[in-house]
């Protein structure tokens, strides 16, 4: 493991550590039960799932509001509430199962976020940012968002290494979109022990 559970707790997450270390154990247990996390990715949750979502709070602004749509298991919206308490965090899910796990971990960890079902293409609301990890591609998860970027605030989706090549596609797929769009970027963030992480944003004109 390239950096230790320890590390991440006391680097990362010193207001909240008995809630991320519960939230990790949960991923574990329950969403491994319920096919949330795939069966061999239990030993795996602090440095390939947790780790992986901590690059991208470095990128928002203090008191934002963010929507992370298809939250799944919670990633990266609980951790980015865990890292940054600070933050007003909606989790957006439209399956039933994966919904009703969110408001059981959120109530378990006792923390303040709030849980919506539904899809994001017909979601209504307007926050500084949408985060999204491992919804759809580029294009796909520009036209369902976009909606629900405020001005001057940014979409950003936690990618791997075809993230320039999702960026191309959408530039070429969705021009209206982009006319709307006053910067579009890669961020490459490497931050101490942490691995390389790449995180598209597309910033709306204000």
């Amino acid at each position: 493991m390239s950096v230790s559970r320890e590390t991440l707790i006391s680097t990362y997450f010193s207001e909240r550590r008995e809630e991320i270390d519960r939230y990790a154990e949960i991923l574990k247990t329950w969403g491994i039960e319920r096919g949330l996390i795939g069966p061999k990715e239990g030993e795996r949750i602090w440095d390939r799932h947790i780790a992986n979502c901590i690059p991208l709070t470095t990128l928002i602004s203090q008191n934002a509001s963010i929507i992370d749509i298809g939250s799944g298991a919670g990633l990266p919206g609980i951790v980015i509430a865990l890292v940054r308490p600070d933050l007003k965090v909606t989790l957006l899910e439209p399956l039933q199962r994966r919904f009703d796990f969110l408001e059981e971990v959120v109530e378990e960890l006792g923390i303040e976020i709030a849980i919506k079902r539904g899809k994001a293409e017909s979601f209504k609301g307007a926050f500084n940012y949408v985060t999204a990890r491992a919804v759809a591609p580029l294009p796909k998860l520009a036209s369902i968002s976009w909606h629900l970027v405020l001005g001057g605030g940014s979409l950003l989706a936690i990618k791997g290494e075809g993230a320039s090549t999702e960026l191309e596609a959408a530039r070429a797929d969705i021009p209206k979109i982009f006319k709307k769009v006053a910067e579009s970027k890669i961020h490459e963030i490497k931050i101490g022990e942490l691995p390389l992480a790449r995180v598209i944003e597309l910033k709306k004109a204000g």
